[in-house]
């Protein structure tokens, strides 16, 4: 009888901490429309900054940069960014990882410290976060949410020996626990930590607390490069 009644209760416990998630997840969809609705509005004028600021140095390349990434359940995604590099990035960086030492760093990182590519102009909308802003556009069409793991490229959760059934089980974030918890200044193993800790305990007073530290981390431009 005992069992029975604690089989019982579990599986109420079970049934009122899924309808919590599912309850979480529709007030943080709600909240990314909202976000991304508002920022809409920030990058009107924001883009003709940029645009103008990079046509007075001579580039007239379009300003958008969109890339390819794994989303939730694994799905392919594209994110739109500032682009922060010369516009024959990609060409540039397959001449560039033929040298060694580059090779070497962009396969332990998926990234280069110093990056001769990135445009002064670049720099200050990298430092300054400001590069992420168009995914705005990923919130509402639901590629992406506020608060989640950042959206990998294909093949670099494999080399990192990462484990797809929780990264994937979330929308990728904008900003989440790793990128408000030091970003580039941690290793990678640190990174997938911190990211598995927001998909195991992921809740309204989490994304609050991300949100919170991530603006500090933008105004101090702690991690970003």
């Amino acid at each position: 009888m005992n069992e029975s009644i604690v089989i019982v209760e579990s599986a109420k416990d079970a049934v009122v901490k899924t309808n919590s998630k599912t309850l979480y997840f529709v007030i943080k969809r709600f909240f990314d429309i909202l976000v991304g609705l508002i920022g809409l509005v920030i990058l009107i004028p924001l883009t003709v900054i940029i645009k103008v600021a990079y046509m007075l140095t001579g580039d007239f390349s379009s300003i958008f940069f969109k890339h390819k990434r794994i989303g939730k359940h694994g799905e392919t995604i594209y994110i739109y960014k500032y682009r922060s590099m010369v516009p024959n990035a990609e060409a540039k960086l397959k001449t560039m990882l033929k040298d060694k030492k580059f090779k070497k760093e962009f396969e332990k990182n998926y990234k280069l410290d110093n990056d001769p590519r990135i445009t002064k102009i670049g720099k200050i909308i990298r430092t300054t976060s400001i590069d992420e802003l168009p995914q705005f556009i990923n919130l509402l069409k639901g590629d992406m949410s506020l608060i989640g793991p950042r959206p990998l490229v294909e093949g670099e959760l494999d080399a990192q020996n990462g484990n797809h059934e929780i990264y994937e089980s979330v929308r990728p974030g904008i900003t989440g626990w790793w990128a408000c918890n030091g970003r580039s200044a941690t290793n990678y193993d640190e990174r997938l930590k911190l990211e598995y800790y927001y998909v195991r305990n992921c809740s309204i007073k989490l994304d609050i607390k991300c949100i919170y530290r991530t603006i500090i981390a933008v105004l101090k431009r702690q991690g970003a490069k």
